[in-house]
């Protein structure tokens, strides 16, 4: 293979393991379990806070959990290593959580996930993960913005489902034109 083609294998993986990575945050935000599942192998082991067991067992905890606590939740993912080895990936990505709690509240908390991913029948996904919490704290509580506006959810509203305007397919707007 030439430096180029080598490049650009080395680029689709780190692609792919990225777009692993994605297919976790979104999974739990949108309580997809379908989509949260696909991250990880089937003997995935993962370390959050309390919880140490395998991805079913953390979908369930920590699905429950939000649920309970925040109406709405948001896992950022921002700086992103990613040294590949073969078939084997270890990657360290910062993340930014936000979370609206039940009570109006705003969490905040950051750190980073430590994964060892592994490449099996030509797919990433992880195979180890440890979540390092660096910081956590509360954020003034302020009005979501345009929330007045009449017609603000004419594409719809968020929603952790697939009612969330995100698996609509095609996207369309439904709103009416408002040229201010």
């Amino acid at each position: 293979m030439s430096t180029q083609q080598t490049r650009l294998a080395v680029l689709l993986d780190r692609q792919d393991i990225l777009d692993c990575l994605i297919r976790f945050s979104r999974g739990m935000d949108r309580f997809d379990r379908e989509v949260f599942l696909s991250a990880f192998h089937h003997d995935a082991v993962i370390a959050a806070g309390p919880f140490v067991g395998g991805p079913r067992e953390l979908y369930d905890w920590a699905s429950q959990l939000h649920e309970q606590g925040q109406h709405a939740t948001h896992h950022n993912l921002l700086n992103h290593t990613c040294d590949i080895d073969g078939d084997v990936a270890h990657t360290e990505t910062y993340y930014l959580f936000v979370g609206r709690n039940r009570d109006d509240s705003n969490w905040i908390a950051g750190g980073r996930y430590i994964d060892r991913l592994e490449r099996r029948d030509g797919t990433w996904k992880i195979a180890l993960r440890t979540n390092a919490i660096e910081w956590s704290g509360m954020v003034p509580t302020m009005p979501i913005p345009f929330s007045d506006i009449p017609d603000i959810a004419g594409n719809g509203t968020p929603a952790r489902s697939p009612d969330d305007p995100s698996y609509r397919r095609p996207l369309t707007n439904l709103r009416k034109p408002n040229v201010l």
